[in-house]
């Protein structure tokens, strides 16, 4: 018999927790430093060009993580069938989940390109705002294929516990992005345009890369590589409770994004390096909700329970801690960030009260991201839509109360993080947490 917490293999549970989360890491992070990198450059155009990118970036990611069950989904369809020894299976339903994004991903760049004028103007948007707004949405949407693509890959890749093959192409991809939108920017005097294009690139790039391995593997296993109706049918219907969560979360991100923008211009502008610095920390956390997917995914294949449950608390554990620790790094270095951003010093006081508040709530972010992986690990995608309807619920008056009543400036960058990360989170933390304690949620076999 082997020690507890240990795996077939010999290694304890931290050890492979470890072993997942730090390539998942680099790779998720990669995607924010995409927003951090523009942010920058962009920045140094002026305040409504920045102002603009909060608003177009925004759109660009709610239309991308709307798709994020192409990524969860497939983790969680691949991990189960590795577990219970089907591996030809597994990547057939890889695959399907490729054709699946590239459908997509075409038909949605289609819609953002017709539709970019009306999605700024929705948010409340005019002037010089929504001018530099539409332009980099209409150059970034031929990335959305590219993008979707990504996610798929990706998402196969963790199901079979590869987490560093999307990490070295998320590097590559992030630097090619940073190197692409300061030369198309600022040498070849694009502006917000060049920033868009550059994006598009990249993604593209990624999307090529990532798909040649993994249909490698799928040859390798014996699986076809064409399309398959019914495989792509069933990817879609699995991936529908995932989407309907994920667009529960992105409303209340465009809400924020509403409350923002009513706030002013000062307060939208400080709000997107804000929301780029969370982005970052809370794809950081979310490293560890990808090593619980797979492995929690593996564990209910295998049909074991009492290792599920040990992967839930350890995991758990990880994530507070992981977030008190990045809570402090993000609130302390909140001075030595914003004139990076921007020289506007109300701008830079609005970063730095936001970044104060995003850092005392981490901790919580982390709890909510972990039982998120773990939910979506276990295939419990109808329970989560139904709990994120409820949350957004529960934080629409909040936060409409924060645009009708909170002053502009860092006083409101206060109010609306406290509303976000403060009521938004700890409602998500509630209804995951009441969830994981039952056994609902644990349904073995492939």
């Amino acid at each position: 018999m082997r020690p507890q917490g240990e795996s077939p293999r010999g290694q304890s549970l931290d050890r492979q927790i470890v072993s997942l989360a730090l390539p998942a890491l680099g790779a998720l992070v990669a995607e924010p430093l995409f927003v951090l990198v523009d942010s920058a450059v962009v920045g140094r155009l002026g305040t409504s060009e920045l102002a603009g990118l909060s608003l177009a970036s925004t759109l660009l990611m709610t239309v991308v993580g709307l798709c994020i069950f192409l990524a969860y989904a497939t983790t969680a369809a691949v991990a189960r069938r590795t577990g219970a020894g089907k591996r030809a299976e597994a990547l057939q339903a890889g695959i399907d989940g490729l054709w699946l994004a590239v459908a997509l991903g075409t038909a949605l760049a289609v819609a953002l390109l017709a539709a970019a004028p009306w999605a700024v103007s929705v948010l409340g948007a005019d002037g010089h705002v929504a001018t530099h707004a539409v332009s980099y949405l209409r150059w970034s949407a031929p990335g959305l294929p590219g993008m979707l693509l990504v996610l798929a890959a990706t998402g196969v890749l963790r199901g079979l516990r590869d987490t560093r093959t999307p990490l070295w192409v998320a590097a590559g991809g992030a630097l090619l992005n940073a190197i692409l939108s300061v030369t198309l920017v600022h040498l070849v005097g694009m502006g917000i345009a060049g920033s868009g294009l550059g994006t598009t690139v990249a993604q593209l790039a990624m999307a090529v890369v990532l798909g040649a391995v993994v249909v490698r593997g799928a040859r390798r296993a014996g699986a076809s590589l064409r399309p398959h109706r019914a495989g792509i049918w069933a990817q879609a219907l699995q991936g529908l409770p995932l989407f309907v969560r994920t667009l529960s979360l992105r409303l209340a991100i465009l809400l924020t994004v509403y409350v923002a923008t009513g706030l002013g211009a000062l307060t939208l502008a400080g709000h997107q390096v804000v929301n780029a610095m969370w982005g970052l920390t809370a794809f950081a956390l979310d490293a560890l909700a990808i090593a619980a997917q797979a492995l929690v995914g593996t564990a209910l294949g295998a049909g074991d329970v009492a290792r599920t449950r040990a992967v839930l608390r350890r995991c758990l554990q990880w994530g507070v801690l992981g977030g008190a620790a990045l809570g402090v790094v993000v609130a302390a270095l909140g001075p030595l960030l914003a004139p990076l951003f921007t020289s506007d010093a109300a701008v830079q006081d609005a970063v730095v009260a936001g970044l104060v508040v995003a850092g005392v709530l981490m901790p919580l972010g982390g709890w909510v991201f972990v039982l998120d992986g773990v939910l979506i690990g276990a295939g419990d995608g109808r329970y989560l839509a139904w709990a994120g309807i409820l949350t957004l619920v529960v934080y629409a008056p909040c936060a409409l109360a924060v645009r009708a009543l909170a002053p502009g400036g860092a006083a409101g960058m206060v109010w609306l993080w406290v509303g976000f990360a403060g009521v938004f989170m700890l409602a998500r933390a509630l209804t995951t947490g009441l969830r994981a304690r039952s056994t609902a949620w644990m349904v073995t076999g492939a």
